[in-house]
């Protein structure tokens, strides 16, 4: 085993030819803030040139997850003060999203326990990702006044039918097999299994090593609902869907009952943001939810729905707009306006790497 080097909230090192990355703040379970990402960036770029690194496996420390996200109260703490610190926070956090997707080799991502938000940025980006019977993960921006962001909107834009329509604007948690189902994830291993997973990529390449442990997954229940899912989620239009649920009743109700207590800007901002992503690249996505996430920062419900679900804990946000009704489409609109200089630029320098290569 060989270190290479750690910080205090992300450990690296060797062992064999497989680069390890733990995350390490199990209190937090894991949530990411601008330390660990830029960490995490500059050592995944040093072991993509280097050729005693053959696999790169990523897991957090302690038994309650991979990651549960960004660090929340660092982006509330940000935005009390009228900082900057988030804006370049998902900046690094966007441009590590896009180091993964494209990553040399394999990235062997362990999204055991909770793996919301940021956690699905740095596992289901990967090319090799691995869910457990203990996983929980999903997209539950709308809960505090935001949007799906970490590329997270083409993720679900991909998923079967409208089932990741219906993932992102009720921000549910979903199962390892709800995962698999989406596309967000590749193959079923039981927890119990990782740490002798982990060793086997040590000398194995992850192909040999993950068919070793894989298993048929449970049922997908998200499966099982698509039929209703797909017909409410057809529309482009929150209210129109939020009616649809309504008539088709039992789940699909509670569907709505649920949507309708999320930040209505939110929900028709992410509407709008999985609708137009269809067709583009990751560094596309990436450059849109940065227009959208920058938006979300200057406005009111972002701020409120962490204190209402983080800081007092009093689960009651108090949404401005308060109902889908009031949201307008111009206001919608707005979210997705050109930043001028302070866009993020993933896309154009996509381009120009592609063009030296």
């Amino acid at each position: 085993m060989e270190s290479v080097g750690s910080e205090e909230e992300v450990l690296f090192e060797r062992r064999g030819n497989l680069g390890i990355v733990t995350l390490n703040r199990p209190k937090a379970v894991n949530a990411l803030n601008a330390g660990m990402v830029k960490t995490m960036l500059s050592q995944l770029t040093d072991w993509a040139a280097d050729d005693a690194v053959a696999t790169v496996l990523v897991r957090g420390a302690g038994d309650r997850g991979l990651c549960a996200g960004g660090d929340i109260v660092a982006i509330y703490k940000d935005m009390l003060h009228g900082g900057t610190e988030t804006a370049e926070f998902w900046a690094d956090e966007y441009r590590l999203n896009a180091l993964i997707s494209h990553y040399p080799k394999p990235y062997v991502a362990f999204m055991d326990g909770l793996v919301l938000g940021g956690g699905v940025g740095i596992s289901a980006h990967g090319s090799v990702r691995v869910v457990t019977e203990r996983t929980r993960t999903g997209m539950p921006e709308t809960t505090i006044g935001f949007v799906p962001d970490v590329g997270g909107t083409l993720l679900l834009s991909r998923s079967p039918g409208e089932t990741g329509t219906h993932a992102g604007l009720t921000g549910a948690h979903l199962s390892g097999a709800d995962a698999l189902f989406l596309g967000l994830a590749d193959h079923f291993v039981p927890s119990q299994s990782l740490p002798a997973l982990a060793e086997a990529l040590e000398s194995s390449t992850a192909t040999a090593a993950v068919e070793r442990f894989a298993q048929a997954a449970p049922d997908s229940a998200l499966a099982a609902q698509r039929e209703w899912i797909d017909a409410a989620y057809a529309h482009d239009d929150a209210e129109e869907i939020v009616r649809s649920l309504r008539t088709l009743g039992d789940e699909a109700a509670a569907a709505a009952d649920t949507i309708e207590a999320k930040s209505p800007t939110s929900v028709k901002v992410a509407l709008e943001s999985l609708r137009r992503v269809h067709g583009m690249s990751l560094e596309e996505a990436l450059d849109q939810e940065y227009r959208v996430g920058l938006r979300c920062l200057a406005g009111p419900d972002f701020r409120e729905g962490i204190r209402a679900q983080v800081v007092d804990k009093d689960r009651n946000p108090q949404w401005k707009p308060a109902t889908l009704a009031e949201v307008q489409a111009s206001d919608v609109e707005g979210y997705f306006a050109p930043l001028g200089e302070r866009e993020l630029g993933l896309t154009r320098l996509s381009s120009q790497l592609k063009e030296t290569t």
